[in-house]
């Protein structure tokens, strides 16, 4: 059963840009899982300079007659005037920093070409996706991890207008009417710096001031589209992560409730048993599959999560670490599906694979996603059926209001251990098992926008009847 509109469809294009280290990846992961639970179709548009220069581009292969012109001997002493390069987030591309040449105007040569031809790709990429959503049979939102602005960071006012007249473009096309709405987030190099890391990023070794340059350059590009947001740090890395969906719900006229607000937190309910699925209200089903992976710590979790519907799937890569200054530090990648295989060899033997199925749901006006545990599973599994939501509501008050009055609700089991999927996957029973986690008892959140949290454990519960 899909969730249907009588309204007309829509097609919705956001841009997700900024600094290293801004959370953009997990961001996209986040609000493309997000929407998904919503029934929209959900297209994400690489960002092409990682396609293209992991193609084994460099910029350092041009050689200098062929970048920029003599004009340049003071770049050391504006190392950033010019920088030509995107950021990229995930471990599969080139370093940013190779990326990066010190600028001065391109007059002619293969660097100018390539960064012509780089921006034509984007283009007609975004355009391949911007077509089949026009013509899909539901609600889109492509998702675009950088936008053709951002090529304007990191070049010469003089190439960016040769470029422009060169082929046509103007900056009204490329920024004002190309996207509905432009999310910049902020490195973690600006307000967050005990967060910002290279550690996990082979292709990311930008100091805290190179960050912060790319980032301002970053933000400028998109100064004067209608619709830009800049989510800042602020907050603690998972409000910034609700306040961005959020920032695209509100631009969008989408009613969330009060799942997305910043002091949500997160209410997990036993559930006896299902009812007929006629008793339900406009639902989304999902195969969910999880695997948690060998680490070299104790302290830290790794997992793979495998999403979809009728065969259609999509992969992502958590990483979990202990807390820094009370945030829990998570990453969230989306990878490929040849990665997802090469990354199950580091199973972790101690674990069991997780097999769900996922039914997401509004009811009055209230976001909730059930797991219905399956088969093959440890017996603990058994019949398992957990309910999950996020509100600011207290939990008298929400049990009272908004608890799907159609479901059987055993118990609150909210911040239990014994609820935790780490300690369900456990091969081994939990009596002195070394392996039992206490402290990260958060589970696979992410499709309610919610972070690992533990508010509190109120004794081991019977699952099942």
């Amino acid at each position: 059963m899909e969730l249907a509109s009588a309204k007309a469809k829509r097609v919705y294009k956001v841009v997700l840009t900024g600094g290293p280290c801004g959370g953009k990846t997990t961001g996209q992961s986040r609000l493309c899982t997000f929407f998904e639970n919503l029934g929209w179709k959900v297209f994400r548009v690489p960002e092409t300079a990682s396609t293209l220069l992991s193609g084994g581009v460099k910029f350092a292969d041009l050689s200098p007659e062929d970048g920029p012109s003599s004009g340049s001997n003071n770049a050391d002493n504006d190392h950033f005037t010019g920088t030509r390069c995107w950021t990229s987030e995930t471990n599969l591309g080139p370093s940013l920093s190779d990326r990066c040449q010190q600028r001065a105007p391109y007059q002619s040569g293969s660097a100018i070409t390539f960064q012509e031809n780089l921006l034509k790709t984007m283009i007609q990429m975004e355009n391949t996706f911007f077509a089949l959503a026009e013509h899909f049979n539901r609600d889109c939102i492509i998702i675009c991890d950088r936008g053709t602005m951002d090529a304007s960071a990191f070049v010469s006012k003089e190439v960016w207008e040769q470029l422009m007249k060169t082929n046509g473009w103007n900056p009204v096309e490329l920024r004002d009417t190309r996207y509905n709405q432009i999310i910049h987030m902020v490195s973690a190099a600006k307000g967050a710096e005990d967060f910002y890391t290279t550690e996990d990023h082979s292709c990311r070794s930008e100091n805290l001031d190179l960050a912060h340059t790319l980032d301002d350059r970053a933000a400028e590009a998109w100064i004067g589209h209608p619709y830009f947001d800049v989510i800042d740090n602020s907050t603690n890395f998972d409000t910034k992560l609700r306040r961005m969906i959020s920032a695209v719900c509100q631009r969008m006229g989408l009613d969330t409730g009060d799942r997305l607000e910043t002091n949500a937190k997160k209410f997990k309910f036993l559930v006896r048993s299902l009812p007929d699925d006629s008793m339900f209200p406009p639902f989304e089903d999902f195969d969910v599959i999880h695997d948690y992976l060998q680490t070299n710590s104790k302290k830290t979790q790794a997992r793979l999560r495998k999403r979809g519907q009728k065969d259609r799937w999509s992969y992502t890569l958590t990483v979990r670490r202990p807390e820094v200054r009370g945030q829990v530090v998570e990453i969230k990648t989306q990878i490929t599906s040849r990665d997802y295989t090469n990354m199950l060899e580091q199973r972790d033997p101690f674990h069991l694979t997780i097999l769900k199925k996922r039914r997401c749901f509004l009811y009055h006006n209230q976001y909730f996603q059930l797991d219905i545990y399956k088969e093959p599973c440890h017996p603990r599994c058994h019949g398992l059926v957990l309910l999950e939501t996020y509100t600011t509501q207290s939990l008298e008050e929400f049990q009272a209001n908004k608890l799907p009055d159609f479901l059987d609700i055993v118990d609150n089991v909210t911040g239990d251990p014994t609820h935790s999927m780490y300690n369900l996957s456990l091969k081994e029973e939990w009596l002195n098992n070394k392996k039992f986690c206490f402290k990260l008892a958060a589970d696979d959140e992410d499709d309610l926008t919610g972070s690992p949290r533990t508010n509190g454990w109120i004794g081991p519960h019977v699952n099942g009847v």
